[in-house]
């Protein structure tokens, strides 16, 4: 969460988009910007909980894929209406899913997230395979650029590997990007961990609402 923050700030300077692919360490949830501590508790067993800088439902990280796309606000992406980048981003899962072998749909939004947990129902555009979502994302737009943090709660005997280079490989395919390895700068790298020290690894800051 503080890295995907700290990229968000950079972006203008760092002037590309930046794709990153990442798993977790053990059994956690994330849960949006904007609800309250208390509730999520009530939602799920697992911990720790930590609030995302982005909005959205309790978001589950056990089984899950999780990626962030951070673009700068020179890239006609960000200039998409709200509704528009999430629908681009989940054609573009979409598309990644079937070089694997997996045929989804996108939902026509005839049902609605459920007592705010991400994967409980389905709000237009979002990803469903066989009447189950299994993709969503929260975005957070700033003047330094746009945040996008999304998971994939895949069907069993897929291969994560295979999935982000067909991810990659379409990206090339429609939009001709040519992707460069990251490396993070020195300052960037400290603010990241003192962000992470002082607001996500906090209970004053993931208990505050």
């Amino acid at each position: 969460m503080a890295l995907d923050e700290v990229l968000l700030e950079a972006a203008p300077d760092l002037g590309k988009a930046i794709l990153r692919f990442y798993s977790w360490t053990e059994p956690a949830a994330t849960f949006g910007y904007f609800q309250k501590f208390a509730e999520v508790q009530n939602m799920t067993k697992l911990h720790p909980l930590i609030r995302r800088p982005t909005g959205g439902g309790l978001v589950p990280h056990d089984l899950d894929w999780t990626y962030s796309l951070i673009v700068p606000p020179s890239d006609s992406w960000y200039r998409l209406r709200a509704v528009e980048s999430y629908q681009r981003l989940h054609q573009w899962i979409q598309a990644a899913l079937l070089k694997t072998g997996l045929k989804t749909d996108l939902s026509a939004g005839m049902g609605k997230e459920s007592s705010g947990q991400c994967f409980v129902g389905a709000e237009k555009f979002d990803l469903v395979w066989e009447t189950r979502k299994i993709a969503g994302a929260a975005q957070r737009r700033t003047r330094q650029g746009l945040l996008i943090q999304g998971s994939i709660q895949p069907p069993l005997g897929l291969e994560r590997a295979s999935w982000e280079e067909a991810f990659c490989e379409i990206a090339r395919e429609r939009w001709k990007i040519q992707w460069q390895p990251f490396s993070l700068p020195l300052d960037l790298e400290s603010r990241v961990r003192h962000l992470a020290e002082e607001k996500y690894f906090s209970v004053r800051y993931n208990e505050a609402r």
